[in-house]
């Protein structure tokens, strides 16, 4: 079993942006667990919009949109060995929303050293498995040293609807699907190394690592195996590493995999 931070390769101290669909939320907060089990300090936000956390997912909330005062604020928390931190700029009741922070105020954030980690939700998915992002997604802000594309699993072999796929017509425009078609493996991989797809927006020189959610569906995993086989196959596609896993397992990671990007 690999821990879900080594596949990740988080050694030193960074941001870390969650991009795609199928699973980023718990990704997040199962990565800052991760974290702040080991004793490292670990904020989690977001630049869209995410449900109110558990208390088991995290239980110190600040709401602030100012840089000033989450660090204030956090910095108290931390002094108290309250080593995982969620900051989210305002809250919608009765909904329990939580919109996030502008990319700005995380990149000051992440300045301060104040937490060894930033892990950001940076796009939304609507709860469907695959996505392609409009053209304001992803908000991703400068200083993420590395995007994690999610992509789930179960989309596979399913039509290309809006059941399925959130933004179907800009997956369609990518992968070369018609509306409606079954979503191949090739389509994923296809929405994994566009320049509009998935990793849209990322910055340089951030590693790019797709998480392949979802391995416990039936016949997935096998498909998460054929989309590495097949992007391994191509001299260039601007991912560092594929993992394919399952967030329901305790660390969620199967299988990694190495790309020459």
């Amino acid at each position: 079993m690999i821990s879900l931070r080594k596949a990740l390769l988080l050694d030193e101290q960074g941001v870390v942006s969650l991009v795609g669909a199928g699973g980023k939320t718990s990704l997040m907060f199962k990565l800052a667990r991760e974290i702040s089990e080991a004793g490292e300090t670990v904020l989690t936000t977001t630049t869209t919009k995410i449900l109110k956390p558990t208390p088991r997912q995290s239980s110190n909330l600040i709401i602030s949109d100012g840089a000033d005062t989450i660090i204030d604020t956090a910095g108290d928390l931390l002094n108290h060995n309250h080593l995982h931190v969620t900051v989210a700029a305002s809250q919608v009741q009765p909904e329990k929303k939580l919109f996030g922070l502008q990319p700005q105020t995380i990149d000051v954030l992440s300045e301060t050293k104040l937490f060894r980690w930033i892990i950001v939700e940076a796009d939304g998915a609507a709860r469907k498995p695959l996505k392609a992002p409009a053209d304001h997604e992803p908000v991703i802000p400068e200083s993420t040293t590395q995007v994690v594309g999610i992509c789930g699993l179960s989309g596979i072999g399913k039509p290309l609807t809006e059941k399925w796929v959130h933004r179907s017509e800009r997956f369609a425009e990518i992968t070369g699907l018609t509306p409606g078609a079954k979503i191949s493996e090739a389509a994923l991989g296809a929405v994994l190394i566009h320049e509009n797809g998935i990793f849209k927006n990322t910055p340089l020189p951030a590693l790019r690592t797709a998480f392949l959610n979802q391995a416990d569906v039936p016949g997935a995993r096998e498909a998460g195996e054929k989309v590495v086989d097949l992007l391994r196959d191509k001299q260039q596609t601007g991912l560092n590493r594929i993992i394919i896993g399952q967030m329901n397992l305790t660390p969620p990671v199967l299988a990694v995999y190495d790309l020459n990007p």
